[in-house]
């Protein structure tokens, strides 16, 4: 049985770990508020950015389309893009994305298929290095970039795009957490190459004459699209770590 003092140690010890949780929980809902407007005002860019590659994309079909649209003309081998976050204590909200991107591979693997990584946070390489650890080709620091933006994410993607240049993969996957509010984060996987068009993307009504012409267009476009697409993610990222971890610290906090 506990003494009187192991009991006065534990109780003062629990207070102190509650002033840390209490702490940390005020901390992440200052940076949601940040993290959430960020994400929030680059949804309807990135939308749009959909909406005029449905139209672009739509005149175009065969041998002639960009590689970035229309592939390679094999699946063999996939990269899986898996953002995540460097730091943990944010609940379930890194190892839902791993758990996301895990599932992905294994399915590839059993048919067949050749599975890369790159896991943009650390604590995505945590987790997949227990059971892809050959897998993994690159590992990306984000507490090397001083601040999340367009340029952070334009070196990311560039990175893909050398890669699929130079023939090292043919099907692209992003994974990430879409923000939705506190205590609901989605776990995400979009096709970024070849480009995916969501089936609910809505296309203008007009009809267009390019100048110059589609193909051109998308030469310039595809490669945005994919930044777009990359900045969108590490922002949603963003928001829903500091959601997860507001909830988490919060009952961290009742806890104890």
């Amino acid at each position: 049985m506990a003494s009187l003092k192991d009991m006065r140690v534990r109780i003062a010890s629990t207070k102190a770990t509650q002033k840390i949780t209490k702490a940390m929980q005020m901390v992440a809902a200052s940076k949601l508020r940040r993290a959430q407007s960020a994400a929030e005002a680059a949804r309807p860019y990135a939308e749009r950015m959909e909406t005029v590659l449905a139209n672009l994309a739509s005149g175009i079909s065969g041998p002639g389309a960009p590689k970035l649209i229309g592939g390679t003309g094999s699946d063999k081998v996939h990269l899986l893009v898996v953002c995540t976050a460097e730091r943990g204590l944010c609940g379930a909200f890194n190892s839902s994305i791993a758990r996301l991107a895990r599932d992905k591979a294994l399915a590839l693997k059993a048919e067949g298929k050749t599975v890369k990584f790159i896991c943009v946070g650390k604590k995505g390489f945590d987790i997949l290095r227990r059971q892809f650890a050959a897998d993994i080709v690159e590992v990306i620091d984000l507490r090397a970039f001083k601040q999340l933006g367009f340029a952070n994410a334009e070196t990311i993607a560039q990175n893909i795009l050398a890669r699929f240049a130079a023939g090292e993969f043919d099907v692209a996957t992003l994974f990430f957490s879409k923000f939705k509010s506190v205590i609901s984060q989605i776990p995400t996987a979009q096709r970024i190459i070849p480009a995916e068009i969501p089936a609910g993307t809505k296309t203008m009504s007009a009809v267009y004459d390019y100048e110059p012409e589609e193909s051109e267009i998308l030469e310039t476009l595809l490669p945005r699209n994919l930044t777009v697409q990359v900045l969108r993610a590490i922002l949603e990222n963003a928001a829903s770590e500091q959601g997860a971890r507001m909830s988490a610290m919060d009952s961290a906090t009742r806890n104890a």
